[in-house]
């Protein structure tokens, strides 16, 4: 195949010990890996480095470059898809043939196939989960100027995010990045969404030898009805007189209570004149994460973030650190004597992120002082925790 071309980020592995002479399904190599995974249309390989887990996908080299140039763009406007590493250019053995390529992405941690979260059992008290989590990383990819062109189980991961699941963009080589995407490219996509989704569950139901009949075939239905509530509360313009300011705050607040940020607001005279038309700029999902990165340096996902923000709240409230110079000598407080030493306790004992089990940990707490009547130690938590046997918790031999 000839010597490979190699661009690859700072701060990876640079790649060049894997066989890139041969097509990655001929593959061996001590760095394989398995990983859980969805059907993919075109062959992927996992490999170990000691920077991580990296998964490398080889299709045809313009649809190589391009997803690349996607995922890394995307990589700048929001957390919900893969992290683009590099991409590689190459020759296949036959050389009348295109050149190929192949993209390197960053295996998402703590993360799982879709298919395996719909297949599963209890999937139904999941589903409403899933309808949020895919249909606001759908509105956050088109606020963003994305047509994506195949939304599809296999081509999205989940993980935990506190209590709720975030969904992540996995797959971009239809994708398409654009300054504004219009009504038609919108509503094409979600179609494409709908097909997909009701081809998959089909499928799904038949591998686990269910009816047809009885399969979950308006899931992308139901999604997309999500989509269209979310897009227009986003969106809808809102009048409001000269003399009733609170209403923008209302509003800000409002669409920072969905995880969205707002770049900026318009204001525009009516021929009232007594009142304005409000227009909304929504930036991505990254308000709560993006408040507590620059109060505290914790980087969190979204609904994580909003927990932390919660206990911090709590934390300065019951420590009576209310004036702004109070708030600061108290957050650093809470980072110190609350939050660094109970994820310390919690990274001992829990498989997955530590910073999901602090707040699973958090809601442990919270029941335990609504059956109480009463705040509830750290400590006292903590112990309570343990003793309830919480899934993901390493056990002592």
């Amino acid at each position: 195949m000839g010597t490979p071309h190699l661009s690859i980020r700072p701060g990876h592995p640079d790649f060049l010990d894997l066989p890139w002479d041969i097509e990655i399904n001929n593959w061996e190599s001590g760095r394989l890996v398995t990983m859980p995974t969805g059907i993919h249309r075109h062959p992927v390989v996992f490999v170990a480095y000691d920077e991580g887990i990296y998964a490398i996908k080889e299709l045809p080299l313009a649809f190589a470059q391009s997803e690349y140039e996607v995922l890394r763009a995307l990589g700048e406007m929001t957390r919900r898809t893969a992290t683009a590493v590099g991409h590689v250019e190459r020759a296949w053995l036959d050389p009348s043939t295109e050149q190929a390529g192949a993209v390197i992405t960053r295996y998402v941690d703590h993360s799982f196939p879709y298919r395996q979260l719909v297949s599963g059992a209890g999937f139904g008290g999941r589903r409403r989960q899933m309808l949020d989590a895919v249909a606001g990383l759908i509105v956050e990819l088109h606020i963003a100027g994305l047509y994506w062109g195949d939304c599809s189980l296999s081509n999205l991961l989940y993980r935990w995010d506190a209590g709720a699941i975030e969904a992540v963009m996995i797959d971009g080589e239809t994708s398409e990045l654009h300054d504004q995407l219009s009504d038609g490219q919108r509503l094409m996509d979600i179609q494409i969404m709908v097909e997909n989704l009701a081809g998959e569950m089909a499928d799904i139901a038949a591998m686990n030898g269910v009816d047809t009949d009885l399969a979950d075939l308006e899931l992308g239905l139901d999604i997309e009805r999500k989509y269209h509530q979310l897009w227009e509360e986003l969106n809808r313009e809102l009048v409001i007189g000269r003399d009733d300011s609170y209403l923008i705050r209302q509003r800000i607040a409002r669409i920072n209570d969905l995880g969205f940020s707002v770049e900026e607001f318009e204001l525009e005279p009516t021929e009232a004149g007594n009142v304005v038309r409000m227009r909304v700029h929504v930036g991505g999902r990254t308000y709560h994460s993006f408040k507590l990165r620059q109060l505290t340096g914790i980087e969190a996902s979204e609904n994580q973030a909003r927990i932390l923000l919660s206990d911090l709240e709590y934390f300065l409230s019951k420590s009576g650190f209310t004036t702004p110079t109070l708030r600061t000598v108290g957050t650093m407080n809470w980072l110190v004597q609350s939050f660094e030493p109970t994820l310390a306790r919690i990274e001992g004992v829990h498989k997955g992120s530590s910073l999901q089990g602090y707040t699973d940990f958090l809601n442990h707490r919270m029941v335990m002082a609504t059956s109480a009547g009463a705040d509830i130690d750290n400590d006292v938590a903590f112990e309570g925790w343990l003793a309830s046997g919480r899934p993901g918790f390493k056990v002592d031999p």
